[in-house]
């Protein structure tokens, strides 16, 4: 795993080298390497050379270097931004709202007419953990539709699954809310939070991105950013799978603790005085000497159930 802070080459490919060093997209560094522009080691290389640590890239003779840190941008995207770096109809790109670092780019996309948390990244490998299917990372959305507050039914549908054309879309969690729906999706397809809401009959009118993983929008600004800090990053290496969605405030409220078991409440001994233990002795001594001088009167004997008798002397002996 690379460090979340610092760049250290094991092995790449140079297309990838390239780009993460801030030179062009990954495609068009094929370009310069098929034009005999780059070379390792001062050897001219084709498709498919692999960068080691230690190897000496240059570019059209000049020598390109790694970024020495990796950083991580979180963007409150406006509406009518796109992600990406080369679109050549776009009016407004991202990056023109984050400071400049060489390799920066985003991890994943937001639509141009969606809003929200966007993070960037110069780490390839950060990129790559939190955009990969497998990894499941969650994402939590908030839509405004036409049709208002979205039932329980629907959201349940959305939970289940509903096909689109690329296939089933399902959300991990859905929760109705003012005027729409809250979502947890761990997938990244084109535009899958419209395309859904539209598929169950509930248009959305707007869609904002709260969180990525344990990274939440909070209250950064609409077209403000600010940087990760190192605690944030290594959250995000360690636990991209956190997020859930908190349950409605009357979900939340405290049952009302049980009462005591009466049977148990009868044999719960109470606590004595050392005086009262002594009445108590004392008691018990008098009413045994009380028996037993009534059985004397009435000439009557107790004999104990341990106790039988002996035939010798008429005595009872013990067992």
């Amino acid at each position: 795993m690379l460090n979340a802070s610092c760049v250290t080459i094991v092995s790449m490919r140079l297309q990838q080298f390239l780009a993460r060093s801030g030179i062009a997209s990954r495609r068009k560094a094929e370009d310069l390497i098929r034009a005999g522009r780059v070379s390792i080691n001062d050897q001219i290389v084709e498709i498919g050379a692999v960068v080691q640590t230690g190897d000496i890239v240059r570019l059209d003779g000049e020598r390109v270097r790694m970024p020495q840190k990796n950083v991580v941008i979180a963007l409150h995207k406006p509406k009518g931004y796109t992600t990406t770096h080369e679109d050549e109809h776009a009016e407004k790109l991202v990056y023109e709202l984050v400071p400049q670092h060489p390799g920066l780019h985003s991890v994943g996309r937001l639509d141009k007419d969606t809003e929200g948390l966007l993070l960037l990244t110069t780490d390839g490998h950060l990129t790559q953990l939190l955009t990969h299917p497998r990894n499941q990372v969650r994402k939590l959305y908030r839509a405004w539709c036409k049709r208002g507050r979205v039932s329980k039914e629907v959201c349940q549908q959305l939970v289940q699954g509903v096909m689109l054309g690329d296939g089933l879309a399902q959300a991990l969690e859905a929760q109705p809310v003012k005027d729409g729906i809250k979502l947890v999706l761990a997938e990244g397809r084109k535009r899958e939070v419209r395309r859904m809401l539209g598929k169950v009959g509930h248009p959305v009118e707007r869609l904002v991105r709260l969180a990525v993983g344990p990274i939440e929008l909070g209250e950064l600004e609409v077209g403000h950013w600010r940087y990760l800090t190192q605690e944030e990053i290594k959250l995000l290496h360690s636990n991209t799978g956190s997020l859930r969605l908190r349950k409605p405030a009357q979900a939340q409220r405290q049952k009302p603790a049980a009462a005591p078991s009466k049977r148990k409440a009868q044999h719960r001994p109470e606590a004595k005085s050392p005086q009262a233990s002594v009445r108590a002795k004392k008691g018990a001594v008098e009413s045994s000497s009380e028996r037993l001088s009534t059985w004397k009167r009435q000439g009557t004997t107790q004999r104990s159930p341990n106790r039988r008798p002996n035939t010798r002397t008429g005595r009872a002996d013990k067992t």
